[in-house]
């Protein structure tokens, strides 16, 4: 029973958070670009090893990136893990240099035992983010831009092994969220546009994995994930206004600016989201040295985006993301002294983003490092994460970013379903 009012206890926590919606943590102008910057379900321990997880198989680490892992999940307990990050963003264009913060909330995710090889999941984490200030001037005046907002997924998920070493699984979420684009053009007057696009969808992701020793100490997992290319549910809504004239005044005397409909659209059929395929192949030595290599690949180049006027001229040529990552753990003696019992990851990426400006390809790379610190009693981790990376376009470098994030995730890793004997 306790273990049952515990799953009840984080399904509320976790349906909370996802009503308030995640923070969107993105600093930049190139996230004002189709959907923003993506989020490919890595939690702060993968974050750590360069998001590496399609082959990723821990009972006691949730692994979102690919719910066949589910099955693997230990008998004894209730998983929960909380993240959240810190980013600070330092960009260069030509001369000008900038700098911006944000963070928040990053995500939360559970995971449980229903039977003997069979485990579930549920959570909320963030699929896409948009976060955006700038200006510059314009021919006859000046213009600044700003965005906000994001997407999230409130999912639940379940992994099954039929046979030993094999496991399927697969995740089924609720996508949901808004964003907000405003851009002013000062002249001799000032005119307003908005776009808003608001989606309230489904979505959903199947994985496998296999895993197989090669020794009495060494392991070996390949990962598979893949997620339908399917059309987005929602509206799209492009506002215009001059702010100096288009104004009422209401009952209450109020000024009020009168917006001119610019375009008002279903999304069904305009706004597409694209087949997504993962792969990965990791290998594990006596439980303390985990060694994993991924491979990404999305087909953006054959989803529909319709172009809303003055937001999307000569933006909409979205290029097929790929995605190369590798990372390392390392546990030197899980019953040693604390210094032993802690983890110790590294890792790199190298993306090549979906996103295309004038002809030029938006693409970024990096690398982390992270540290679990065991609690002092039970199995609960505190684990710290530093990222960072590098965005650029090619073959023109229009706007060039370095990123510093911090990573704060618990993974709370206790036997709520151990029973007492009474003696």
């Amino acid at each position: 029973m306790k273990g049952i009012k515990n799953i009840i206890a984080a399904t509320i926590l976790i349906a909370t958070g996802s009503t308030a919606a995640l923070a969107q943590s993105s600093t930049s102008p190139y996230s004002k670009l189709g959907y923003g910057i993506l989020n490919d379900n890595a939690t702060g321990i993968q974050r750590s090893m360069g998001g590496v997880g399609y082959a990723m198989q821990n009972g006691r680490q949730i692994n979102v990136m690919n719910p066949a892992s589910y099955s693997q999940v230990d008998s004894l307990t209730f998983l929960l893990d909380m993240g959240m990050d810190v980013t600070n963003c330092w960009s260069k264009e030509n001369d000008k240099k900038g700098y911006s913060f944000g963070g928040g909330l990053d995500y939360i995710t559970s995971e449980f035992r229903l039977s003997k090889n069979l485990g579930a999941a549920i959570g909320v984490v963030p699929f896409s983010s948009v976060g955006y200030s700038f200006g510059g001037e314009i021919d006859n005046g000046n213009e600044s831009r700003a965005g906000s907002g994001g997407m999230s997924e409130l999912f639940a998920g379940v992994g099954w092994q039929p046979f030993k070493g094999f496991s399927i699984g697969a995740n089924f979420s609720y996508l949901f969220g808004s964003t907000t684009n405003t851009t002013e053009v000062y002249s001799s007057s000032t005119t307003q546009f908005i776009r808003t696009m608001e989606v309230r969808d489904w979505n959903m992701r199947a994985g496998l994995q296999y895993g197989f020793n090669i020794s009495r100490k060494s392991r070996f997992v390949l990962g598979v994930t893949y997620s339908p290319k399917k059309t987005l549910h929602g509206t799209a809504l492009g506002r215009k206004a001059d702010i100096d004239q288009d104004v009422v005044v209401d009952s209450h005397g109020n000024r009020v600016v009168v917006y001119d409909t610019i375009a008002n659209m279903s999304m069904k059929g305009n706004y597409e989201l694209p087949n997504t395929f993962g792969a990965g192949l990791s290998y594990t030595y006596d439980n303390r040295l985990n060694l994993e290599i991924d491979y990404t690949y999305q087909q953006w180049s054959k989803s529909k985006y319709t172009p809303i006027n003055y937001f999307d001229v000569d933006e909409t040529k979205w290029n097929d993301r790929w995605k190369i990552a590798a990372g390392m753990s390392y546990t030197p003696n899980p019953r040693g002294n604390y210094l032993n019992r802690m983890t110790y990851r590294v890792g790199a990426f190298y993306n090549n983003d979906y996103m295309n400006v004038n002809g030029n390809n938006v693409k970024d790379y990096g690398a982390g490092l992270g540290f679990s610190f065991p609690a002092l009693s039970g199995k609960t981790l505190v684990n710290l994460g530093v990222e960072w990376k590098h965005r650029y376009t090619t073959p023109k470098n229009l706007i060039s970013e370095d990123y510093l994030n911090i990573t704060l995730s618990v993974n709370f890793n206790e036997m709520w379903f151990w029973k007492n004997k009474i003696r």
